[in-house]
């Protein structure tokens, strides 16, 4: 094998190898993509963030990404697309999860609002029955009662 055919296999392994991180890569952004998509959908039917079964597995599977994309940052990890077809369609499933991440965004924060009316609500309702029992004022102090008193006299 000549020098010349050395680097072109080694090119075309290269290539192989790169094409399979990407497939890989695209795999895991469709997974992600999913979960998001499913978590929406749960977001949209008015259930707490809390109450999610996809928290974990999308916590999992947005560590994993974002370790490939900062594995990329630095230049530790090269994700050169050689396939013109690999490559648009790795910009198209990222472009669709980022449209998926912004939904989720604007579900999450009107979800943890939601939460927080809720959490406000419970808490006015036990300030007012505290307040309605306690013998005490605002200040810490006795709370003067209203005692009723006769008009009756004694001499």
């Amino acid at each position: 094998m000549t020098v010349a055919q050395a680097k072109s296999q080694a090119t075309r392994t290269n290539a192989a190898s790169g094409d399979t991180r990407i497939k890989s890569l695209i795999t895991l952004i469709d997974n992600l993509t999913l979960l998001v998509a499913d978590e929406n959908a749960e977001l949209a039917k008015g259930l707490p963030a809390s109450r999610l079964k996809q928290v974990d597995e999308k916590s999992q599977l947005a560590e994993m990404f974002e370790r490939i994309v900062a594995e990329c940052a630095v230049g530790t990890t090269s994700l050169n697309v050689h396939d013109r077809i690999l490559r648009e369609q790795l910009m198209e499933r990222i472009l669709k999860l980022r449209t998926a991440m912004d939904e989720n965004l604007v579900r999450l924060r009107a979800a943890i609002e939601a939460s927080n009316r809720r959490i406000e609500a419970v808490m006015q309702a036990i300030r007012e029955q505290i307040a309605a029992v306690s013998p005490y004022g605002a200040s810490g102090r006795l709370a003067a009662r209203a005692v009723s008193s006769g008009t009756s006299r004694s001499a």
